[in-house]
């Protein structure tokens, strides 16, 4: 059972810049992808950026351009650098692992482990 750990969430200005982290307790090859989403109070689960096992990305068209999406085998840590913020970005950021790859970020519903989330919230 792999569990994810986010870190590194918090209380920002309009304009400013977080890295939000997500540390796996292991390292399986059955993991084909990571893919960070959000939650905002009475809304959906919304998928915001995934990285295949390759290397390949994907980002939600609300955050192209602000967030960068990497991860650090090494230290099977999983990272999420937002810049630019924004009030709508606030929300809960969960980390999620696949057992398929991705192209585009996917489906939150098809995630086969989840982390606890790390609350962003951005202020104008």
């Amino acid at each position: 059972q792999v569990q994810l750990v986010e870190s590194g969430g918090g209380s920002v200005q309009a304009g400013g810049s977080l890295r939000l982290s997500c540390a796996a307790s292991e390292y399986t090859y059955s993991i084909r992808c990571m893919a960070w989403f959000r939650q905002a109070p009475g809304k959906e689960r919304e998928g915001v950026a995934g990285i295949d096992s390759d290397g390949t990305t994907s980002y939600a068209e609300s955050v192209k351009g602000r967030f960068t999406i990497s991860q650090d085998n090494a230290k099977n840590t999983l990272y999420l650098q937002m810049n630019s913020l924004k009030p709508e970005d606030t929300a809960m950021y969960y980390c999620a692992a696949f057992l398929f790859g991705c192209t585009v970020v996917p489906g939150y519903n098809r995630a086969r482990y989840w982390g606890q989330g790390t609350q962003v919230t951005v202020s104008s």
